[in-house]
């Protein structure tokens, strides 16, 4: 009698513990995780983010994770919209694979190649836009890039190569932003200005109501980058003709509502992700940034 008491305790004990871990598997397999698609920045590969998969995987089991593998190392020096065009190919099956739609993380200049894409595809499913550390509002700064790109160069006088016809056919000069040639950078940007509506496009309407389709748009960045100049770039910060950083909620694109901004902020659907101490090669791999910046954005 009381032995086998003792054994439908100990079994019944054992269901206690069976059933949530039955449950929380059934959860998952009903629920799911929606694909997260990553697209890399300038000089990177597919191969420097597996720190990155691991800790989606390991918080969200289970999740496609996909990292394009194209414009790799050097081919990423190649025009944004011929970088749009290549990763929308890779990108878009995958989009059509996901009833329930996909996440984005794009990394420094991936960033500006997937707004490129959310602005001009327009039946995209993405519901959260993860900005990685990404120079949203354009670049203007003496970086260890600048000057293995251009040894001939610095910040003051890049904008003889990159506002020209040529320069345009480099990447890091599709969102130069030399605040003291104001004039020069919005005549002469076939990417970045084009995107922020701050040159004439015939197309803005049509690609502000494309790139709202997004759910979520999460700025991460921070002081301690050491690249993306000013840093408040990668959340729509920039300099004025003084360089005195402009914080996002007092440009221009914002105040104006050029391409959604300030309606997604009024939506509630605008994440603003501040961390210190991460140099701009390590956001990708610190464990800290992804689970406060973005770990609950990727459900």
């Amino acid at each position: 009698m009381t032995s086998g008491l003792r054994r439908r305790r100990r079994s019944s004990g054992a269901a206690g513990l069976l059933y949530p871990l039955l449950g929380a598997c059934l959860w998952a397999a009903v629920v799911g995780y929606k694909p997260v698609i990553i697209v890399h920045g300038l000089f990177d590969s597919s191969g420097d983010f597996k720190n990155l998969q691991r800790f989606i995987n390991e918080s969200h089991p289970g999740t496609n994770v996909t990292v394009i593998d194209l414009f790799d190392r050097s081919a990423s020096l190649q025009p944004l919209w011929k970088q749009v065009e290549g990763f929308k190919a890779a990108i878009y099956p995958i989009m059509q694979n996901a009833a329930d739609g996909v996440h984005f993380i794009c990394y420094s200049q991936g960033g500006l190649v997937c707004r490129g894409i959310l602005s001009t595809l327009s039946d995209h499913n993405v519901q959260s836009f993860i900005s990685l550390s990404s120079p949203q509002a354009g670049q203007y700064g003496d970086t260890d890039y600048l000057r293995y790109l251009f040894p001939q160069f610095v910040k003051s006088n890049l904008y003889h190569l990159c506002y020209t016809a040529i320069g345009q056919r480099i990447s890091i000069c599709n969102y130069w932003n030399d605040p003291h040639h104001r004039d020069l950078y919005v005549n002469s940007s076939d990417y970045l200005a084009l995107l922020n509506s701050e040159r004439a496009n015939p197309n803005s309407t049509e690609w502000k109501k494309n790139f709202l389709k997004i759910k979520k748009l999460v700025l991460i960045g921070g002081p301690d980058d050491g690249v993306i100049t000013p840093w408040q770039s990668s959340q729509f910060g920039f300099y004025d003709d003084n360089e005195t950083v402009v914080e996002m909620q007092h440009q221009d694109l914002y105040l104006r509502d050029v391409f959604g901004l300030k309606t997604l902020a009024a939506r509630g659907d605008l994440i603003i992700c501040s961390v210190p101490g991460v140099e701009h090669v390590f956001w990708h791999s610190n464990e800290t940034v992804f689970h406060m910046c973005m770990e609950k954005w990727l459900v």
